[in-house]
C-alpha cells in the first residue's frame, strides 16, 4: 500500500527529517582519521534523544536474525550499507558511508551521505562525486505524474556514463508513517515504468554506487553488505516530499 501523506502526517515527518539532517551533519563533522565507528555513532544517538526522538535503526528487525545493534549505519571502503559502528578505526584516504534514521511524533526520516575520511584519491571522489549527482538528478524525476522508475533510470543512466555500476539487490522505498513503504524506488529501471507519482508520496531515493561491479554479498553478521570484488562504494539518500513540479527535500537543515 502506498500512503499519501496530509499536512499534518507531513509536518511531523518534516520534523524528524530536519533531525536526520542535522545528525548527519554533526557526525561528518567528527568523521577524521583515528576516529571510531561507535564513537560516531555515540554522537549520532546522543544528539537524537537530546531532541525528544528515536534512533530509528536501533533494534530494527527484518524479520530474521538479530536486530540492528546500532543508532548509524556506518558503511567504510567496501561496505555498501548497514555497516554495524564498533571498534573500527577511521584511517586516512578511506571513504565512509553514514546512514541516519529518526523516529519522532510516530513519524521516520531517512537519509545518507558519504565522506572522505581526510585526502583520498580521484577516483574516490569521482565516485562520491557521481552517486551524489545522481541522487539529485533522480530527485528531478519525482514529480506528480512521472513513473516511479523514471527516477530510477535517471539514476542509472548517469552512474553508468560515468563508468560506475549500481547496486541491484538494495533500493530506496517509502518512508513516513513506517521506516519502510511501498513503492520500492530501484536505482536501476525502464523509464515510464513503474507506481505514478502522487503528490504527498514521501519517498526516501538512496542511489548505492560501486567503483567495480554491481555485484555484492551480505556478511556473516546478517546486516553488512559488501562489495563481491572489494571495490569502494558510495551511498548518498534524501527523504522527499511529491509536490507538483517541485519536489522538496525534506533532509535539509
Amino acid at each position: 500500500m502506498i500512503y499519501i501523506k496530509i499536512k499534518k502526517e507531513i509536518d511531523f515527518i518534516r520534523e524528524s527529517c530536519r533531525l536526520v539532517a542535522e545528525t548527519l551533519q554533526l557526525v561528518k563533522s567528527n568523521i577524521k582519521p583515528g576516529v571510531t565507528t561507535l564513537e560516531l555513532d555515540t554522537i549520532a544517538e546522543d544528539y537524537i534523544r537530546s531532541n525528544n526522538a528515536v534512533p530509528a535503526f536501533k533494534g530494527y528487525s527484518q524479520g530474521t536474525g538479530s536486530p540492528f545493534p546500532g543508532s548509524i549505519c556506518s558503511s567504510v571502503e567496501d561496505e555498501v550499507v548497514h555497516g554495524i559502528p564498533g571498534s573500527r578505526v577511521l584511517n586516512e584516504g578511506e571513504i565512509i558511508a553514514i546512514d541516519v534514521g529518526v523516529l519522532k511524533n510516530r513519524f521516520y526520516g531517512d537519509a545518507a551521505l558519504s565522506v572522505a575520511v581526510g585526502n583520498i584519491s580521484d577516483e574516490k571522489k569521482k565516485l562520491l562525486d557521481v552517486t551524489d549527482r545522481s541522487l539529485y538528478l533522480g530527485i528531478e524525476q519525482a514529480v506528480s505524474g512521472n513513473k516511479v522508475h523514471d527516477i530510477s533510470f535517471a539514476i542509472q543512466e548517469y552512474v553508468e556514463v560515468n563508468g560506475f555500476s549500481i547496486v541491484r539487490e538494495l533500493c530506496g522505498h517509502g518512508v513516513g508513517k513506517f521506516l519502510h513503504e511501498e513503492p520500492s524506488v530501484p536505482n536501476f529501471g525502464k523509464k515510464g515504468t513503474g507506481a505514478k507519482l502522487k503528490n504527498g508520496m514521501t519517498l526516501a531515493i538512496e542511489p548505492m554506487v560501486n567503483a567495480g561491479k554491481h555485484y555484492v554479498t551480505t556478511k556473516s553478521d546478517g546486516w553488512t553488505v559488501v562489495t563481491d570484488d572489494g571495490s569502494p562504494s558510495a551511498h548518498f539518500e534524501h527523504t522527499i516530499l511529491i509536490n507538483d513540479n517541485s519536489p522538496e527535500i525534506l533532509t535539509v537543515c
